[in-house]
């Protein structure tokens, strides 16, 4: 043996030195690499199971880590908005996409219209249109759709039929007509063919986008008074006065599966979700209801509208990790993890070609979803939406209870939101000048 006479290690030293650093490469298996940990924050359930389908993207990408943070609904909003006040907001989190315009306005999020003009992923036109505009406030775009929601018709497919009718309506008219003569055939006064909650404003808010009402105009002034607003806020009472609905909240439905099963209401608007549960609470019950896509009043394509609702994928200002942030988004929007997305959760996919897979597109509960996302809008891009919101229904409320006509209705609703923005339509004058 050979040994240096500069060599500061003895033999002793070798002895101990050399099977150290052979074990310390045999346990790493590769050499030491920098990883660039990324932070998401998840939503609900999604936040369990985006956990799920990160190891397969870390595979992908040996040099980021990501981070998960499960975060309730009930929490998300608040602790998002506080996070960009401490400073503290995540690189990328699932996003209500109603929230958008809300955190542009603090200046929280990313353009990220120009990553997407890169993408070789993430292309306009594999993306259903109204849920794409969700996530445009002005003309910039701040979020990726990631799953998406629409509301469409749950009904008593077998109550329509013995009242006369073998398909479900396309107008409003057909659906006038056909809930009276249900609640006819009954001849139950506890009968309601629609259940139409007067807490809830997604109802009246999709009859007015489906009459072509602007609800607020882009100056930030309310068009409550205009006659569309006015005319799908009547026909929307009307179902209440007629006794077609009950006047109730949601707060005081009892048990809306077995009242469904009952046959205590004929037909309820609901989202995707309620295709679970209804098959989970109700065995046995699917040959006695459908889906189908939302009727539009007279002489207007069908279906009518309905809303553009969901979770998107955005990028935070503050992020210093922007390029392997939106590598993650990227890899989200995939067709492979679209796909996984809905197995693991049941989320319907945004990507329009992930659709084709069987247990969507053999599912005939889900069809009528798949129609009506082609009829989406989203709701006006202000941040003062969600009290807006209150404000429909609780008038709404009123006057379905005999208090108020629909013109009186939407007077109160003017006036109110008047309120509300005009200190928006200030600050547009003054940026203006």
């Amino acid at each position: 043996k050979i040994v240096s006479r500069n060599s500061t290690f003895n033999s002793q030293q070798s002895t101990f030195t050399i099977p150290v650093l052979l074990c310390l490469l045999a346990c790493s298996g590769t050499p030491t690499q920098h990883k660039t940990a990324i932070e998401f924050w998840g939503l609900g359930r999604e936040g369990e199971v985006v956990a799920l389908m990160v190891p397969e993207f870390e595979k992908a990408h040996p040099d980021i880590r990501v981070e998960v943070q499960q975060i309730p609904w009930t929490a998300a909003h608040e602790k998002l908005l506080t996070a960009h006040v401490g400073g503290s907001l995540p690189d990328v989190a699932q996003m209500g996409n109603t929230w958008i315009p809300e955190f542009h306005t603090v200046g929280a999020l990313e353009d990220i219209g120009p990553y997407v003009a890169r993408s070789r992923t993430i292309r306009r036109a594999d993306y259903f249109e109204g849920i794409w505009k969700t996530n445009i406030v002005g003309s910039t775009l701040y979020g990726v759709p990631w799953y998406v929601d629409t509301r469409v018709l749950f009904y008593r497919s077998d109550l329509l039929r013995e009242a006369g009718y073998d398909h479900p309506p396309r107008t409003w008219s057909e659906w006038a007509a056909a809930m009276q003569a249900m609640k006819e055939k009954s001849g139950r006064k506890d009968f309601y063919p629609i259940l139409l909650p007067t807490n809830e404003w997604p109802q009246p808010v999709i009859l007015a986008l489906q009459n072509g009402a602007t609800l607020v105009a882009e100056d930030g002034r309310p068009m409550f008074l205009e006659p569309k607003f006015i005319g799908a806020f009547e026909f929307y009472i009307s179902m209440f006065r007629r006794g077609l609905a009950p006047v109730v909240p949601a707060t005081l439905i009892a048990n809306l599966f077995q009242q469904f099963q009952a046959g205590e209401f004929a037909s309820f608007i609901s989202g995707p979700w309620q295709v679970g549960e209804i098959r989970r609470r109700l065995p046995g019950f699917d040959a006695h209801w459908a889906t189908a896509p939302l009727p539009g009043p007279d002489g207007t394509p069908y279906p009518g509208l309905s809303l553009a609702g969901g979770s998107s994928l955005s990028l935070f200002r503050t992020s210093k990790h922007k390029p392997e942030a939106w590598q993650f988004i990227e890899f989200l929007s995939q067709p492979d993890q679209q796909r996984k997305l809905y197995e693991l959760s049941g989320d319907m996919p945004a990507v329009k070609s992930v659709w084709n897979t069987p247990g969507l597109a053999n599912d005939e509960k889900l069809r009528a979803f798949r129609v009506q996302l082609d009829r989406t809008s989203p709701t006006p891009q202000i941040p003062e939406w969600e009290h807006i919101t209150v404000t429909i229904f609780e008038e709404g409320e009123l006057a379905a209870r005999g208090q108020f006509d629909a013109r009186q209705a939407a007077a109160r609703i003017e006036a109110r939101v008047n309120d509300m923005l005009e200190k928006r339509r200030w600050v547009m004058h003054r940026v203006a000048q």
